[in-house]
């Protein structure tokens, strides 16, 4: 039975502009580095500068893959809930339908492109953002669409999902930071305790 093996990894810390810092590139290194002994097929990424310069140092790691761009993993709200948590309301002010369908649109496009097997074994880096990464976990656990909210990864974290014909899709690391230094580790979401 073929496997699709998916590492998930958010892109490098990025300045105000888009851009990666220098912190941003290195942790783009470090797991480049950590990913160099897999037997990576391809490298996809978004078309957003950040993840594109990623993909770029990581490809320099995994010279037998293919760096590729798949605009399905651009930076995007995937779901809108029709009554936000409190916490949430003053991010979804302002969305409206003509909003949430497009979430919608694209959070199937993401799932329909990424989330399945595939015919043959393949090992596929998406280096994309916070909002696609928890939407994938999300659809992976078959939780409810609004759960994607608050499943944050840091930059460079390292999530994988393999998926099979015939049975539910597994995820076997979520959120790893192992390959990076304590001073690189965080989702850049918020202030909070550090662990």
């Amino acid at each position: 039975m073929a496997t699709r093996h998916v590492y998930l990894v958010r892109h490098g810390a990025a300045d105000p502009f888009g851009e990666l810092t220098d912190v941003g590139q290195r942790q783009s290194e470090l797991v480049g580095q950590r990913l160099a002994g897999l037997p990576i097929d391809v490298v996809w990424h978004s078309p957003l500068p950040r993840a594109v310069r990623s993909a770029q140092i990581v490809g320099t790691y995994l010279p037998n893959a293919a760096v590729r761009e798949a605009a399905e993993l651009v930076d995007h709200v995937p779901h809108v809930p029709d009554n936000a948590p409190p916490a949430w309301a003053a991010f979804f002010d302002g969305y409206g339908a003509e909003e949430a369908a497009e979430a919608e649109r694209c959070a199937d496009a993401l799932a329909d492109r990424f989330a399945r097997p595939a015919e043959t074994e393949t090992h596929e880096v998406l280096i994309t953002h916070a909002y696609p990464v928890a939407w994938l976990v999300r659809h992976a656990l078959d939780a409810p669409p609004m759960r994607w909210l608050g499943l944050n990864c840091g930059n460079t974290a390292l999530t994988v999902i393999e998926y099979r014909d015939g049975t539910a899709p597994t995820v076997l690391l979520y959120n790893d930071m192992g390959h990076l230094p304590t001073d690189l580790r965080w989702t850049g979401f918020g202030a909070a305790v550090r662990p």
